[in-house]
């Protein structure tokens, strides 16, 4: 049982995996964590036919697991962990994010190499005078390949390591920085292919809003999913801004490597967790076609519902929520139990 196994747990490397002393959590056999849609975290087990979801909160009050009990500073940390994973279980090691700062997950050697010709090609327009933040990935692969280019690639990196005080003939040492800077940009670069993902259902999206622009029962909801689908593409390109900003100034990277990384990490860590539900929509929008359909109503009133709480705005929310709560008691809605 989950909670035997807990009771006499007390190692550091053991407080990584997840283990609970009340035998509350090992009555249920298929019991696992997972996060809602309005982010909040909570316990799924099945009864009959049914599944009840239990909030952490409401676990919490009726056992009585405050952050002064191992239980509840263990529902904290897997409440933290569920914003990497898509979800979790007793026995699972809690996600790498919160316990070294690494990522539970590896980007592709692909990723990689574009992380790695980003900064060098940084820096190569740094020692040029040219600065030039490299967005496209294509563009960057034409340039890195250019003969001239590949010339200025070693004195870029001598120059370098003479501007951060290392002397000219130290450069494998800036190689080392901007190999070490690569492994978190590649991240960074995994997460921006998934990004392009979502601007090609935002694609279709406009496009469905143009179909059903004359349809009266139709344009207030795909109005409403097209602007949330524009919100969203902000959110995600305003923090690869924010990174591409940092990287444009490489040579105060180089000098601060360190914070840099930290830097990385939270953007990274951010961006996964607001990517992590979009694994389900990109492949089902894959699928679509840009035409009037049966289907493709359910999948605007789907995405609408997946986009509203997570990019509508607060003082919209709270109206949507409240409208929600009046229909839900007019109407019982089975198949789903909550605590």
């Amino acid at each position: 049982m989950a909670g035997e196994a807990g009771a006499d747990k007390t190692g550091e490397a053991d407080d990584n995996i997840i283990r609970f002393e009340h035998k509350f959590f090992g009555s249920f056999e298929d019991m696992y964590f997972r996060l809602t849609d309005s982010g909040e975290a909570v316990a799924v087990i099945k009864l009959a036919s049914n599944e009840a979801v239990l909030g952490f909160e409401g676990i919490r009050r009726e056992f009585m697991l405050t952050e002064q009990t191992a239980d509840g500073r263990m529902l904290t940390k897997v409440a933290e962990g569920l914003q990497f994973v898509r979800g979790l279980r007793v026995g699972d090691s809690l996600p790498k994010e919160i316990l070294t700062r690494e990522a539970s997950w590896d980007p592709s050697e692909r990723h990689l190499r574009i992380a790695r010709q980003r900064l060098t090609m940084q820096l190569v327009t740094w020692l040029t005078g040219n600065e030039h933040i490299f967005t496209s990935a294509e563009e960057l692969m034409q340039i890195a390949e250019d003969p001239q280019v590949k010339k200025n690639v070693t004195l870029a990196f001598s120059e370098a390591a003479e501007a951060l005080g290392l002397g000219r003939e130290n450069r494998e040492e800036v190689v080392r920085y901007i190999e070490t800077l690569a492994k978190e940009l590649a991240y960074i670069e995994a997460e921006r292919d998934i990004y392009a993902e979502i601007r090609k259902v935002d694609d279709k999206v406009q496009g469905l809003r143009r179909v059903y622009s004359s349809d009266r029962g139709m344009i207030d909801t795909t109005d409403q999913v097209a602007r949330l689908s524009q919100r969203a593409l902000k959110v995600f390109q305003d923090y690869f801004d924010q990174v591409d900003a940092q990287t444009g100034e490489i040579l105060a990277m180089l000098k601060n490597i360190d914070n840099q990384i930290d830097y990385i990490r939270e953007v990274r860590d951010e961006l996964h967790r607001r990517l992590i539900p979009w694994e389900d929509i990109i492949p089902v929008w894959k699928t679509i076609y840009v035409v009037k359909s049966e289907e493709n109503i359910v999948r605007i009133r789907d995405l609408y519902q997946f986009l509203a709480p997570r990019f509508m705005q607060v003082n919209e929310w709270v109206l949507v929520t409240k409208r929600g709560f009046e229909q839900a008691k007019k109407k019982p809605i089975g198949g789903v139990m909550r605590w």
